[in-house]
């Protein structure tokens, strides 16, 4: 019988049903927790590493070619010695990710030959400008994991990107660790050699300033000493009248 009512009606009397179940409310964000995305969900998005630390992405734009709403811009550089940031001869310099645009589809991710950029299960990317929905490479780039040196550093001794590409690297070696703690170490002492030139800076133009001031103070003393005597000899001349 009910197969034989109009479709419109069916599909209200399935809006009518409806309206004498239980409601069940979860409460967001409260009670978050308990209902966490699925394995499967496509969230915010992540560039990956190699076990060392290197960076899988390779700079060659393909994400941002399969991408239907335009989000992605990826600009690639050319890894040079002593400068190396993933295993190929090239790597992402720039890469960006407008979340304003994307519709998380995953499109990306299926273009990326290296598996570099894979999406994650968070989805709460609200926030209150515009600008901060601009993700930048920093703000993708996975966490270091245990055994991870950040880049940049050379490759592991002997391997070539086959061998990061199939897997036999499994981690950073001593001398990548000594490589990445000596230019921190430089680093670290560009940045002081810059803060006490700051510093010295700060404080000549302070004594510049002190000594203007210092000047400017005796001028004014010697101009108010000129007046008092101006007016000092024309009241001489007045009373000698």
């Amino acid at each position: 019988m009910v197969a034989e009512l109009p479709q419109a009606v069916r599909g209200f009397s399935t809006t009518f049903f409806t309206m004498f179940r239980k409601v069940n409310t979860e409460q967001y964000p409260e009670d978050k927790d308990k209902y966490p995305p699925k394995p499967a969900f496509h969230g915010r998005h992540q560039l990956n590493r190699h076990p060392d630390g290197l960076e899988k992405c390779v700079g060659c734009e393909l994400c941002a070619w399969a991408c239907p709403a335009d989000a992605i811009y990826v600009e690639g550089a050319d890894n040079e010695e002593g400068e190396r940031h993933s295993p190929g001869e090239r790597y992402g310099a720039v890469y960006q990710i407008n979340y304003l645009r994307c519709i998380l589809c995953g499109l990306c991710i299926e273009a990326c030959p290296t598996r570099a950029l894979t999406m994650t299960n968070e989805y709460e990317l609200a926030d209150n400008s515009r600008e901060k929905l601009i993700y930048e490479k920093e703000d993708l780039l996975a966490p270091l994991m245990p055994g991870m040196v950040d880049a940049p550093h050379a490759m592991v001794a002997g391997t070539t990107a086959k061998d990061y590409y199939e897997g036999k690297v499994t981690g950073a070696t001593p001398a990548q660790e000594e490589e990445v703690a000596a230019r921190e170490a430089a680093e670290a002492a560009k940045q002081q050699v810059r803060v006490e030139a700051e510093q010295n800076q700060a404080a000549d133009a302070e004594a510049s300033e002190e000594a203007a001031i210092n000047v400017a103070r005796e001028h004014a003393a010697n101009d108010e000493d000129e007046a008092l005597a101006a007016v000092a000899a024309d009241q001489g001349k007045g009373g000698a009248q």
